[in-house]
């Protein structure tokens, strides 16, 4: 009976090992898909020795939870393009990276899942002017329910020291990016919300007016524009920037710093006329299927290690504490530019302003205006080039009859 009871015992765990087993396994080697959907140039990926803060999340969580985690990362060029993506509820990411003003947007058409601290305990590593009740760079998301500041900075106009003339009387103003000595030299951004900002700016308008009829002086600016324009552009800005092809852009400071370092005939200032305070921080789609590993994330950006080296990456200015408390931060930067850190952090004497969310009917005006400019012809280059093609047809059978004649004249 005995040997019987023991050849049991030894038949089960026989048979059982086996479940066990892949309990066990499938616990280590399950993989989870964390999909992060962030502006282009934006975290530090690895390149040029930098940290790979995405595969160093995949380390820290692995080693942290015992779990598999696989970063599925991809950008895009506009807070327009973002939303499309995400309103459309067609895909679903875990981690976006939006603006203010889309941040303000999304939560207003509830997309956005409202965030538990419990799992984000480095949120106390935020400057409290840009996290809290009573911060002041944090209006579109008060109490930051819904975000966790990543990167902020401002938007300045880069030049070329080289083909702008030093003593230019435009230089300090946004009349730069009108200036009709260097037509065809000039780059506007690809998005409405900032393209439309110049102007306003420029003007002194409000940049979220609630006057249609202030959008559309604005919308008259920018038409006016259009002739010196080389092209309205986004990510394509370094390339043009960078080896001489355009002279004049406007553009996000820390993107002026990583253009500079591949051509340091470039310039930049921030108009007099004043220009837009950015914040864009860390959120979570309310349609995420990873929730929880996506405030994990977003808590292990905001530490040392990949908060500096996202700094260092993208030059954009911080409001982590680790960072711009950073020595090693603060001398990089100075090899980068000697002005660098100032650039992005001196900024106090600039007259700035942020976009807020636009009421459903202004963003419908603000489409409609943006299609408009991108979509109008100047009736005057058309006319010109008609009648070119006139004239050359002309020509072209004048020449075609002139020497038929001449022909049947030598017959």
């Amino acid at each position: 009976m005995k040997k019987k009871l023991i050849s049991l015992l030894l038949l089960c765990t026989v048979l059982l090992t086996p479940l066990f087993a892949g309990c066990s396994e499938g616990v280590i080697t399950e993989t989870a898909t964390l999909y992060v959907y962030n502006w282009g140039e934006y975290i530090s990926d690895g390149s040029e020795d930098s940290l790979d803060s995405n595969e160093a999340f995949e380390e820290w969580y692995y080693d942290t939870y015992g779990v598999k985690v696989n970063v599925n990362y991809s950008t895009f060029s506009s807070n327009e393009s973002l939303y499309a993506k995400i309103s459309s509820g067609s895909v679903s990411y875990d981690v976006i990276v939006p603006s203010d003003y889309m941040i303000e947007r999304m939560i207003a058409e509830d997309l956005l899942a409202p965030l538990d601290y419990s799992n984000i305990p480095n949120a106390v590593n935020i400057l409290p002017e840009f996290m809290g009740e009573s911060s002041q760079h944090s209006e579109y998301d008060p109490g930051n329910v819904y975000s966790v500041p990543y990167m902020y900075g401002m938007i300045g106009i880069i030049y070329n020291t080289t083909m702008v003339e030093e003593d230019d009387p435009n230089l300090g103003s946004w009349a730069l990016m009108w200036d009709e000595k260097y037509s065809g030299n000039i780059l506007q951004f690809n998005n409405s919300r900032d393209a439309f900002g110049s102007a306003q700016y420029y003007l002194g308008l409000d940049v979220n007016s609630d006057s249609e009829a202030d959008w559309r002086v604005a919308l008259e600016k920018l038409k006016e524009q259009k002739r010196v324009v080389q092209g309205y552009v986004m990510d394509e800005i370094y390339n043009k920037m960078e080896n001489g092809s355009a002279a004049i852009a406007a553009y996000y400071a820390g993107d002026y710093l990583a253009m500079y370092e591949n051509n340091e005939d470039l310039e930049f200032f921030y108009p007099g006329e004043g220009t837009n305070l950015y914040v864009d921080a860390m959120c979570i789609p309310k349609n995420s299927q990873n929730k929880l590993i996506a405030e994990r994330y977003i808590d292990f950006m905001l530490t040392e290690e990949p908060a500096v080296a996202n700094a260092e990456y993208t030059y954009y200015a911080s409001p982590n504490r680790v960072v711009v408390e950073s020595e090693e931060y603060i001398e990089y930067m100075a090899e980068i530019k000697e002005d660098a850190y100032e650039k992005m952090y001196g900024t106090d004497s600039v007259s700035t302003s942020t976009y807020r969310n636009l009421s459903a009917e202004k963003i419908l005006l603000l489409n409609t205006l943006w299609e408009e400019l991108k979509s109008d012809i100047d009736i005057s280059t058309g006319i010109y080039v008609i009648c070119g093609i006139i004239i050359a047809t002309l020509l072209s059978f004048g020449i075609y009859f002139i020497i038929r004649n001449k022909r049947r004249n030598i017959y």
